[in-house]
């Protein structure tokens, strides 16, 4: 995906609101994640009605790659910061860090570990087969996601395992089934319910969801 220079955007004439050419950047990952990714483009046409669109609502969104650092330069020259409050994260296999910029959606960023402790994950695989210039999973909030799941499974999407986090717990996802490209498991959409200014990442969900992608 071609991204504009930031650095030809800092001049007095720079474009604001929506023509932001980050936003802009943005928009382009989201519109290509919910060309490719049905249960996203349920919700964005159901909110498409409503008038609010899909972007509003993305809490945060994840790729995948060989190498975090590499892969973080493009979002650090638009201003997003290396989230050192969330410092790594860390699962069985791979781990990841979290960028932020005020008034944007967070970028997850992830890998496999080097060496024998990486090897169970699905990461370098996925990477290979799409790329890492690709969404894996946008994640949206929602107020309610017992609800959030009743009416999206109404819409023909499915969800898969159950909801990690207890009732009234800061917070609570789950995550749709993969889409599937020539077999493989290619994206899947998150639902986030977050309370009290939460911003952290459960990671038994997260493990989960890697080894449901395996399917």
């Amino acid at each position: 995906m071609a991204a504009s220079d930031p650095k030809k955007n800092t001049s007095s004439g720079v474009l604001t609101g929506a023509k932001d050419p980050l936003e802009c950047l943005l928009r382009e990952y989201i519109d290509n994640y919910l060309a490719h990714n049905r249960a996203a483009h349920v919700v964005a046409k159901g909110l498409a009605v409503l008038g609010i669109g899909f972007r509003p609502l993305v809490d945060h969104i994840t790729f995948r790659t060989l190498d975090i650092d590499r892969r973080a330069k493009e979002f650090l020259a638009w201003g997003y910061q290396y989230d050192a409050k969330q410092g790594i994260v860390e699962y069985d296999s791979w781990w990841a860090k979290v960028y932020r910029k005020p008034g944007y959606p967070a970028v997850f960023i992830d890998q496999a570990f080097d060496g024998e402790r990486g090897k169970k994950s699905l990461i370098p695989e996925w990477v290979r087969d799409f790329g890492d210039k690709v969404i894996h999973h946008a994640a949206i909030l929602v107020d309610d996601i017992e609800s959030a799941v009743f009416f999206l499974e109404k819409q023909g999407v499915p969800f898969s395992g159950t909801i990690t986090g207890e009732k009234n717990t800061d917070l609570r996802q789950t995550f749709s089934v993969p889409e599937m490209i020539d077999g493989k498991a290619f994206s899947v959409l998150k639902l986030a319910e977050r309370h009290r200014g939460y911003e952290g990442f459960l990671p038994p969900q997260a493990d989960g969801r890697m080894e449901s992608s395996r399917r």
